[in-house]
């Protein structure tokens, strides 16, 4: 059932987003005229390398004044529909890590394994939570390896929209206020 979760809702996204990934693709080439999309090789289920897209948000180090919108909206995660239906990720699950930040966080020990023993998501629980902190991302990874459901992948779809429309910082604002 998420495998058909995954592909009907990885459709749905592209076709409701169509425009707007059409205007975001088309900004990103007025703005600076480089390339569109950005590739990164991050770390999917069982550590088996998977190579994320992105609309590239940054140039020379530095955002760009269309990446500071798109990722502020997150809107510059949308070319992962495409990962999504290659099977690669995921609507939603631990968001995949690159080699470095697994490293870095030191999470390469086996009692870390539970996070990738479920296919890496586009969003997750601890994004839409806005975790502060490394152990409190890995606590959220870990409740939603252990109690993910559809319907908690639902909510967290419904909430990733609402950050789309309505942008990061106020989505998590109303949801501590809750």
């Amino acid at each position: 059932m998420k495998r058909l979760f995954d592909v009907l809702g990885a459709l749905a996204g592209l076709a409701f987003f169509a425009l707007p990934m059409a205007l975001v693709a088309l900004a990103i080439r007025l703005d600076d005229g480089g390339p569109v999309l950005f590739r990164q090789e991050r770390l999917g289920r069982h550590r088996r390398p998977l190579t994320i897209l992105k609309f590239r948000s940054m140039r020379d180090g530095a955002n760009t004044r269309v990446g500071r919108v798109i990722r502020a909206t997150g809107l510059d995660e949308l070319p992962q529909f495409i990962n999504i239906l290659r099977g690669e990720l995921s609507a939603v699950g631990p968001r995949p890590l690159t080699e470095a930040d697994v490293t870095r966080l030191g999470w390469i020990r086996n009692r870390h394994d539970f996070r990738w023993r479920v296919t890496p998501g586009l969003t997750g629980l601890a994004q839409v939570m806005g975790t502060s902190s490394a152990r409190e991302a890995l606590r959220l990874d870990r409740a939603y390896c252990r109690y993910g459901s559809l319907w908690m992948d639902a909510r967290m779809v419904a909430l990733s929209f609402a950050v789309n429309a309505l942008g990061k910082a106020r989505v998590r604002r109303m949801l501590t206020a809750r």
